[in-house]
């Protein structure tokens, strides 16, 4: 079974409004509407960015709903249904599955530092569930364990599993993968700072941060080099690693919900354990967003 590409170009990893009270629906669904408005290639509901991992259960429940139903098939829409509780995963994924997402992201079950094996048996259990194509999340740096080249090879011909979010950053280890998968996995930056980089190697776009803040910017820039215009891509690429520096010089989400509060989408609200940004790096975001005219 030939599969197919969840999206190509740029996908946003979508901040989720919220308060005190909870979730800032109203927010959300100008959010929603403006990233699609903007072009933007495809949405990701409740990943890291959109601090899924600090939602109580019948709150992601509630976003995902809400999303999917905001975007009304405009774009396609990928739900983060991943978790360290393999069987919560199972049960999320099937109820994304049932409110109408095109795809699943899955991060690599965090805190748990499964072994390879076991990474491979429970990436195959949540997408044995699933009726919808998978995309597998690699983000070492905040789980405490990488996923290996021979591990994507040994999950590629699984028939709900289509791509990979690369956020590891090495990129020698991600050459590697994309000579064993070639054909069977697609990849996609999970770095603003990697997206030419690992299209170079046969990517198919990123899931990003910074297209919260530029979602037809972020867009283009992949769609240059799909479409031959290296150069193009490469002079967005360096055009925007200030500000891609500057959205990550916290931990994410931190900097894009300060960012997004200054374009007026959100409160500047992140849960605990995360913090508000600190003074001096959001005031340095904030020039840098004035530069580009984002805002005043």
């Amino acid at each position: 079974m030939e599969k197919q590409s969840v999206f190509i170009g740029a996908a946003t990893a979508l901040i989720t409004p919220l308060d005190e009270k909870g979730v800032d629906f109203v927010q959300f669904g100008r959010l929603i509407d403006w990233q699609i408005e903007r072009g933007i290639d495809a949405l990701v509901i409740c990943g890291t960015t959109g601090e899924g991992s600090t939602l109580s259960d019948e709150e992601h429940r509630a976003v995902l709903d809400f999303a999917v139903r905001r975007a009304a098939g405009r774009v396609p829409m990928i739900a983060g249904t991943g978790s360290n509780d393999v069987a919560y995963a199972v049960d999320l994924t099937r109820y994304a599955c049932g409110v109408g997402y095109d795809g699943m992201l899955l991060v690599t079950p965090y805190y748990n530092k499964a072994t390879q094996k076991g990474l491979i048996k429970s990436f195959t259990t949540v997408a044995d569930a699933s009726t919808k194509p998978c995309i597998l999340y690699n983000v070492p740096s905040r789980t405490g364990v990488n996923i290996e080249p021979s591990t994507y090879a040994a999950l590629a011909d699984h028939p709900m599993i289509s791509g990979i979010k690369e956020a590891g950053g090495n990129i020698s280890k991600i050459a590697e993968t994309a000579s064993l998968v070639e054909g069977r996995l697609d990849i996609y930056s999970g770095n603003d700072d990697q997206i030419v980089p690992i299209m170079s190697l046969g990517g198919k776009g990123v899931i990003s941060v910074l297209s919260n803040l530029l979602p037809a910017e972020t867009s283009a820039l992949c769609h240059m080099y799909l479409d031959g215009d290296s150069a193009g891509a490469r002079r967005l690429q360096l055009k925007y690693m200030p500000l891609i520096s500057a959205l990550f010089c916290e931990v994410n989400p931190i900097p894009v919900k300060a960012a997004m509060a200054a374009m007026g989408f959100c409160r500047n609200y992140v849960r605990l354990p995360l913090t508000e940004m600190e003074d001096a790096h959001r005031e340095h975001l904030y020039g840098l967003m004035r530069a580009e005219g984002l805002i005043k």
